[in-house]
């Protein structure tokens, strides 16, 4: 695009009076008038060709790809030229609503026929960033004209939550099963997967020894076992419209996402394989279980794709489709909420499917705030029909959780602000008692 600049308009205005006074002094004259009109024109058109040329002139965008909620990160705009550079450039970015970019436009000097502008990134909230275009315009040799380019890059960049307090809290919580490449650590001795054989030892259980091996050598030979590994651990997160409700100030499906990068950071790192599957009305994401170095910067990006939602949450389809999706026995972690047994219903008839061939992690977050209305001192007769009411869903959370108990499910119930390390110090029990 090139179109007249500023200065083009206020010379070719200023011309207009002039070109009036004129034709009222000498009204033969008056094509004086349309001779400045065109010699503007004429500026005008000389600046765009003596210009830089549009399509010489390449715009590239950098950015990340993904970036933590707290914080900021630069997102560069380079513009280079290959004849006739300009003295200045400016640029500017449109952002969606879950960035904002800061400052509006910037300014750079070319030099060697580069430029190049950085702007700062901050996140608003949790999700799928984009950058949805990107400008950038330069004057001609008489900053007559301006020429812009433009760019529609749809880069996505994932919002996260902040990784580095996830791994830093993991190593915290889990340190000696948390070691970047010192040594490899088989855990030997718990677990069913045999390792190896050894000779019987003080303090070793007598029900390992081999005693066909132990006849062969002619000595007791016990079998030794380690942990196994290589478990399929799938996060099933609900992102229907409860899950969304904020709990003390946060929503808990941001709370549940922490916890499960807390606990998939654990479990990559313990050689187990760990996938995502998040759900409202419908299935939404289902990453299947992966595994590896690069697993984890993957997860951290697909969790920014599990959005907010208004929508009620449909167990029986998301459910069913997550067991015909699972080839073999895994851990299943659910992240879900429910306002009575009524809703919970449908819930329990299709976890008891689930858990007659997976094992079922449930977690459930404690609500702070229901409680404390429950327990607080009733002043007048609205507050005590608030306790009244409180105290009635909370029974329900509680016959909801006996009757999963009763199923064989496994349950986490602890405060939203320690839900994190509830999870892995379960998860972690889960493994030393070899359920997996």
């Amino acid at each position: 695009m090139i179109y007249p600049s500023s200065r083009a308009v206020v010379m070719m205005a200023a011309g207009a009076p002039l070109a009036l006074l004129i034709g009222l002094i000498q009204p033969g004259w008056w094509v004086a008038g349309a001779a400045w009109v065109a010699l503007v024109g004429a500026l005008c058109l000389a600046d765009a060709v003596l210009g830089s040329p549009r399509d010489r002139a390449d715009l590239v965008l950098e950015a990340p790809g993904a970036m933590p909620t707290a914080g900021v990160v630069p997102l560069s705009l380079k513009l280079s030229f290959e004849r006739r550079p300009p003295a200045q450039v400016e640029t500017a970015a449109q952002v969606n609503a879950r960035l904002t970019l800061t400052p509006d436009r910037s300014a750079a000097t070319v030099r060697e026929g580069e430029a190049e502008t950085v702007f700062e990134l901050a996140p608003v909230r949790r999700g799928e960033g984009e950058i949805e275009r990107i400008w950038a315009r330069w004057r001609g040799p008489f900053g007559l004209v301006w020429k812009q380019v433009s760019q529609a890059p749809k880069q996505l960049i994932s919002i996260t939550p902040n990784v580095a307090a996830v791994k830093d809290e993991a190593i915290r919580l889990f340190a000696r099963d948390a070691l970047f490449g010192i040594k490899a650590q088989l855990e030997t001795g718990e677990g069913s997967e045999f390792h190896a054989l050894r000779e019987l030892a003080a303090g070793m259980d007598r029900r390992t020894v081999d005693w066909k091996q132990s006849a062969r050598h002619g000595k007791l030979l016990a079998k030794e076992f380690r942990t196994e590994r290589n478990h399929p651990v799938i996060f099933a997160i609900d992102t229907g419209r409860l899950m969304c409700e904020p709990l003390l100030g946060v929503p808990r499906i941001d709370r549940a996402i922490n916890a499960a990068l807390l606990m998939a950071f654990v479990s990559l790192k313990l050689g187990d394989r760990v996938g995502f599957f998040g759900f409202d009305v419908q299935p939404r994401v289902f990453t299947g279980a992966i595994s590896g170095a690069h697993a984890f910067p993957l997860l951290q990006r697909i969790a920014a794709r599990l959005d907010y939602s208004t929508e009620e949450t449909n167990y029986t389809l998301a459910l069913t489709q997550l067991g015909a999706a699972l080839e073999r026995r895994s851990l299943i972690v659910v992240f879900t909420d429910f306002a009575d047994t009524t809703s919970a219903e449908l819930m329990l008839e299709n976890v008891s499917r689930l858990i007659r061939r997976h094992l079922i992690l449930f977690v459930i977050f404690r609500d702070e705030e229901l409680e404390a209305i429950a327990r607080r001192e009733p002043t007048d007769p609205e507050a005590v029909s608030r306790a009244v009411t409180a105290e009635a869903l909370l029974r329900e959370r509680d016959l909801v959780m006996a009757r999963l108990a009763r199923m064989g499910v496994h349950i986490v119930d602890a405060p939203s602000t320690s839900i994190g390390p509830a999870l892995l110090s379960a998860y972690i029990d889960l493994k030393r008692r070899d359920l997996l």
